[in-house]
C-alpha cells in the first residue's frame, strides 16, 4: 500500500511539471511549426493537457527508478546523525541562496541557455556543494560552535569541562566488565560507541571461530544491555576515518577530534595511546588498583591449580585473580594449602605474589 502510494504521488507530481512545462513552452513549438494561428492548439487548456499526457507516459519510463533512488537516499540518511543532516540542511540552503543571487542577473537575459538553463545548473551544483561542505567539515563545525559556547559561558563555574566522552574499544565491550563499572555510577559522562568498533564486533561474531563467534556476541551483548538499560548516555559515532586502516589509531583520531577519553583494557593500545596525548582510562589498572594489598610475613590460604614455570613451583590464584606462585606446591596438585609470602611484584600485566608453604 505504501509503494503504490509512493508511485501514485511520483506520478502526479510528473504530471503536473508536464502541464506547466506545456504551458510555458508549447508555444513556442507552434510558433516554430506554423501552427500558432490554430486556436485548437494554442491555447492555455491545450498546452496544459498535452505536456501532462507526455509526462503521464514518461512517468511510466521513469516511476521506478525515481522510487529506487528515494529509497536509497532514505536509507542513507536515516544513518546519520541529526546534526550531520542538520548541517548538511544549513550547507545545502546557503548553496541555493549563493545561486539565486548569482542568477538574479542572469534572469535578465533573453537567452533560454542563460536565463534558465544556466540558474538551474548553479542551484544544483552549489546546493549539493553546499551540503558537502557542511557534512564533511561537521567536526570542525562542532569545534567552532563548542569553542562560542565556551567563550560566552567563561563567567559560569559550572560549565563543562573536558573529558565528557568516554569511547568505548572492542576489546572493553567483549571484557563485560565495563557494564558493571557503569552501573557503579563512577564513569560520567556520555558513552561513545564508534560505528567502525561496532562493525569490528560484528565480523569478530560472525567468525568460523567458535571461541571468537562467542567473544564477538558477548560484546554486541554488552552493548545492547548498555543502551537498553540506560545507566548512562551512549550515542554511536558515524564517521568512519576510512584514510586510517586500524582500529587502534582511528580510537586515537577519535578522541583527538572530540576531546573524548579512551576506555579500555588493552595493554599495547595504552601503551601506544601513552605517546599520542590523548586520555586513557584502563580498567586493568583500576582493577590492580583495588586488589588487597599483602605484605611480606602474611599467611593465607591458596589452592594450587597448575605447574608453575620453575622447577617444583606451583601456581593458585586468589579470589581476585591475583596470581600465587608458591615454592613447592607442585608436588600439592588441587590441595587447599596454608602458605607465608615472601614477596610480592606489581608489573604493568598485574601483581604476582611469591609464598612457600606452611611447615
Amino acid at each position: 500500500m505504501k509503494s503504490l502510494n509512493r508511485t501514485r504521488i511520483i506520478q502526479s507530481i510528473l504530471i503536473i511539471i508536464g502541464g506547466a512545462i506545456g504551458i510555458v513552452y508549447l508555444p513556442d513549438l507552434w510558433f516554430v511549426t506554423n501552427l500558432y494561428n490554430i486556436k485548437f492548439l494554442n491555447n492555455i487548456f491545450t498546452d496544459f493537457i498535452l505536456g501532462c499526457l507526455i509526462f503521464l507516459g514518461l512517468s511510466f519510463l521513469l516511476t521506478n527508478q525515481i522510487k529506487n533512488m528515494l529509497d536509497r537516499t532514505e536509507k542513507y540518511l536515516s544513518r546519520k546523525s541529526p546534526l550531520y543532516l542538520l548541517m548538511g540542511v544549513i550547507g545545502m540552503i546557503l548553496g541555493l541562496v549563493l545561486a539565486i543571487l548569482i542568477s538574479i542577473v542572469l534572469f535578465r537575459s533573453q537567452t533560454f541557455l542563460i536565463n534558465t538553463i544556466i540558474p538551474i545548473l548553479l542551484m544544483l551544483f552549489l546546493g549539493y556543494f553546499g551540503f558537502i561542505l557542511g557534512t564533511t567539515r561537521i567536526n570542525d563545525w562542532g569545534k567552532l560552535f563548542h569553542f562560542s559556547i565556551k567563550r560566552n559561558n567563561s563567567n559560569n563555574v559550572s560549565n563543562s569541562k573536558n573529558n565528557n566522552y568516554k569511547i568505548l574499544d572492542t576489546n572493553i565491550l567483549i571484557d563485560g566488565r565495563i557494564y558493571d563499572l557503569v552501573k557503579t555510577g563512577f564513569l560520567e559522562g556520555t558513552l561513545v560507541v564508534p560505528n567502525f568498533v561496532l562493525y569490528e564486533l560484528q565480523y569478530i561474531a560472525d567468525s568460523s571461530d567458535s571461541v571468537k563467534r562467542v567473544r564477538g556476541r558477548r560484546g554486541l551483548d554488552i552493548l545492547n544491555k548498555l543502551q537498553s538499560e540506560k545507566i548512562m548516555p551512549i550515542e554511536m559515532y558515524d564517521k568512519d576515518y576510512k584514510q586510517i586502516s586500524e582500529v587502534d589509531s582511528k580510537l586515537i583520531q577519535l578522541a583527538k577530534d572530540i576531546n573524548g577519553v579512551i576506555v579500555t583494557n588493552d595493554y599495547n593500545l595504552n601503551k601506544v595511546i601513552s605517546f599520542q596525548n590523548v586520555n586513557v582510562l584502563n580498567i586493568n589498572a583500576l582493577s590492580n588498583a583495588l586488589k588487597q594489598k599483602v605484605i611480606p610475613g602474611e599467611s593465607m590460604q591458596v589452592t594450587v591449580v597448575k605447574k608453575g614455570t620453575e622447577r617444583r613451583q606451583g601456581v593458585a590464584y586468589l579470589d581476585d585473580g591475583t596470581m600465587v606462585v608458591v615454592e613447592g606446591g607442585r608436588d600439592h596438585m588441587n590441595q587447599l594449602l596454608d602458605v607465608t609470602v615472601t614477596s610480592a611484584l606489581q608489573t604493568d600485566a598485574g601483581k604476582m605474589i611469591f609464598a612457600k608453604i606452611d611447615k
